[in-house]
């Protein structure tokens, strides 16, 4: 009895397990990336971008991966994660958060950035800044933020649990970056910690990290948990840190409240 064969010669039965193989390789290259474009992974495994392009398609109708709302970055769902023993924070937030910071972009046209904190650095997991007319910085999805020297990390330290600043703390010491020191002499960091604390949200405004811009940030805390920093990026020149607070930080805190995350 002959074998059903494809219009390649192959059994149907081999290209169906090629396929599937294929799949299995691009789940696990958008997986081990943490973000990544179609065209990257198509590079990475070598093989056709229209190969690369079907099988992502299929992996997101699957709910597998998730195209990222800002720059066409697949990442791996909670789903894919499910498959494993894994929990990753950022994959979670970002999934929950896309849509509210492109509402936030519609409102409020300065890039916003969604980042999380990951070994002794604000990790940057979902932008605007591609599509805000008024964003200078381009690339930023993956970028690492210090923690002292923006608004992201001042929020995450100020909200976090006092051990847990008190841990990066002690990270950022032994890391010993230069730009970091002044920072991080006792009575500057406590007074900036205390006020970051009162007013409810973090600044950078003194062109320290970026020389052109300034910034916002609020925490997305639950249970005592923070999950993450919302931040609005603005050129220095065009605002100043009590109008831009003015304008910003109510919406944004409103909005760090309303993002649904598990706990």
């Amino acid at each position: 009895m002959s074998k059903e064969r494809t219009r390649t010669g192959a059994p149907r039965q081999l290209e169906g397990v090629r396929a599937f193989k294929r799949g299995l390789d691009v789940l696990h290259e958008v997986n081990r990336s943490g973000g990544i474009r179609a065209g990257d992974v198509a590079r990475a495994l070598d093989l056709p971008r229209p190969t690369v392009y079907r099988l992502l398609e299929t992996l997101e109708e699957l709910g597998y991966v998730a195209r990222s709302a800002s720059d066409d970055r697949f990442r791996v769902t909670r789903r894919a994660l499910s498959l494993g023993d894994g929990y990753d924070p950022g994959v979670v937030i970002c999934q929950a958060a896309a849509p509210y910071l492109a509402e936030l972009s519609r409102t409020l046209v300065w890039p916003v950035d969604l980042s999380t904190y990951e070994n002794a650095a604000m990790v940057v997991q979902e932008t605007t800044h591609s599509r805000s007319p008024l964003s200078i910085d381009r690339g930023m999805i993956g970028k690492r933020l210090p923690m002292l020297r923006t608004s992201a990390g001042r929020a995450y330290l100020a909200a976090c649990p006092a051990r847990e600043r008190d841990l990066i703390v002690s990270h950022l010491r032994r890391i010993d970056e230069a730009d970091d020191r002044p920072f991080l002499e006792e009575g500057r960091f406590d007074r900036m910690i205390a006020e970051t604390q009162a007013r409810g949200y973090a600044i950078r405004s003194e062109g320290e990290y970026n020389a052109k811009t300034a910034s916002i940030a609020v925490p997305i805390v639950r249970n005592g948990a923070v999950f993450g920093c919302i931040s609005i990026i603005w050129i220095r020149s065009a605002l100043g840190i009590d109008e831009a607070a003015a304008q910003f930080a109510t919406q944004l805190q409103e909005t760090a409240a309303t993002i649904p995350v598990e706990v």
